[in-house]
């Protein structure tokens, strides 16, 4: 099972605070990766030819189950007379079929996410307060996942040994089965700043790990990918060259790093870099 997730947005009021770009991108069982522009999620397949799979569709998350089943919504604004929001969420069936899981609905998603793991469980931030908390749902109990406070919940995603992934502003930290609560490495965007604000507080962007337990984050102001290994040593694993910056990555079953980057013109691209260091840009 594979899992990708960005904030949620039950507290979000501005277009502006929305205008991010995705940090959708996965590999289903067969070896087929997914991700999102913000305008339609793409399939790169085994012989490395893209073909959009999903139009038309505004999602910033992609989730796949263990039947290669793909997820993900459609996030719409109303203009401004309106001033509301409305979403849907779909899924990409292994045949091609779409269909509508949740249908057309006013808001944001509150009681519905993208992160999962395989026990059963569904986590999403709860930020109603200063003291932002993690939930999580197993059949449909909401429950606080650990005590612990949160400043500005991002990012999350599960790890395949049920830890969960949490970037807090510039903090990665992560959370375990029982709910404790360990930081991984702070401030690894900027050493200097401590307060999140609605300009920097994306400086820190997708998270995932690998086979090995090797933590990575997307850095996006300074365009780094970093990692994070057992022993909690820091490293730069890869810059993206002006004007491209990294949203979300993976690490895929033959350990090959891929990366989702973004322009300040808004286009998407995937960049695959092999376990010997070459690059292929999709």
């Amino acid at each position: 099972m594979k899992y990708l997730l960005i904030t949620s947005y039950c507290l979000i009021i501005s277009v502006s605070s929305l205008a991010h770009p995705g940090v959708g991108i996965l590999e289903d069982s067969k070896g087929n990766v997914f991700f999102t522009d913000l305008t339609q999620v793409w399939k790169i397949d085994l012989t490395g030819k893209k073909v959009v799979v999903v139009p038309n569709v505004h999602t910033h998350e992609l989730y796949l189950d263990e039947n290669d089943n793909l997820f993900g919504e459609h996030l719409w604004y109303n203009g401004e007379a309106k001033n509301t929001w409305g979403y849907y969420v779909w899924r990409l069936s292994g045949d091609g079929k779409i269909e509508k899981v949740i249908p057309d609905t006013e808001g944001f998603r509150e009681n519905y996410s993208f992160v999962r793991d395989h026990f059963g469980n569904m986590f999403w931030a709860d930020r109603k307060s200063d003291c932002q908390k993690v939930i999580r749902q197993n059949s449909n109990r909401n429950a606080n996942h650990t005590a612990e406070c949160f400043h500005n919940i991002r990012f999350m995603r599960p790890t395949t040994g049920g830890e969960l992934l949490v970037v807090d502003f510039q903090d990665v930290k992560k959370i375990g089965r029982q709910g404790q609560v360990k930081t991984v490495a702070s401030q690894i965007a900027d050493k200097t700043v401590f307060k999140s604000s609605i300009s920097n507080q994306n400086s820190v962007m997708g998270i995932w790990d690998d086979d090995q337990g090797n933590i990575y984050a997307a850095v996006y102001s300074t365009r780094e990918v970093k990692k994070f290994s057992l022993s909690v040593k820091e490293e730069v694993v890869f810059t993206c060259t002006f004007p491209w910056a990294p949203s979300g990555g993976m690490v895929s079953k033959k350990g090959e790093l891929w990366v989702l980057e973004s322009s300040v013109i808004n286009s998407v691209r995937v960049v695959r870099i092999s376990k010997e260091g070459t690059q292929k840009v999709y």
